[in-house]
């Protein structure tokens, strides 16, 4: 038995989570949602892991893409992650700026980074569908700070304090 659904989420609302765009081309065009579950698992190989709920409507476009891009969000791109986590919104229309790249894939203009990645595994884990790919690409944007998502809100981190783990 586990807790139930709203106590792990406002517990885990304590717990800062990286802000990435996920995008893929879908079957009738560009699609994409903002995503909070992005990690790295491995060097080497170079192995990303994302999920995807699956009551996602962006799921059902992306669900069999072969390729995926992950854009790495900076402190001032929280209108960019709000418009791609709008249910029904048109996410790659102005102001959105993108461009294709590598395999077709749709890449957000502006970001700290870019990961184009190869789909390896789909899991179904409880309601979210597990995706781990292999990174082929990755290209690294202008310096920034990023954004996180905390307390149920964007925010930017502020890189006025650095410590290495």
């Amino acid at each position: 038995m586990t807790v139930e659904a709203t106590a792990l989420r406002s517990v885990l609302r304590a717990h800062a989570s990286g802000v990435t765009v996920l995008t893929a081309r879908g079957p009738a065009g560009p699609a994409g949602v903002t995503i909070t579950s992005f990690t790295s698992l491995s060097a080497s190989p170079a192995l990303v892991s994302f999920a995807l709920a699956e009551t996602s409507s962006t799921w059902e476009l992306v669900q069999d893409a072969r390729w995926f891009g992950v854009q790495l969000l900076g402190a001032h791109q929280a209108d960019l992650a709000e418009r791609f986590a709008t249910r029904g919104a048109d996410r790659f229309a102005p102001p959105t700026g993108w461009h294709h790249g590598p395999h077709g894939v749709p890449l957000l203009d502006d970001c700290l980074g870019w990961l184009v990645c190869a789909a390896r595994e789909r899991i179904r884990v409880g309601d979210h569908h597990l995706v781990v790919a292999a990174v082929e690409q990755v290209r690294e944007g202008g310096p920034g700070d990023s954004l996180v998502h905390l307390h149920g809100r964007l925010r930017p981190v502020t890189s006025t304090t650095v410590s290495r783990i």
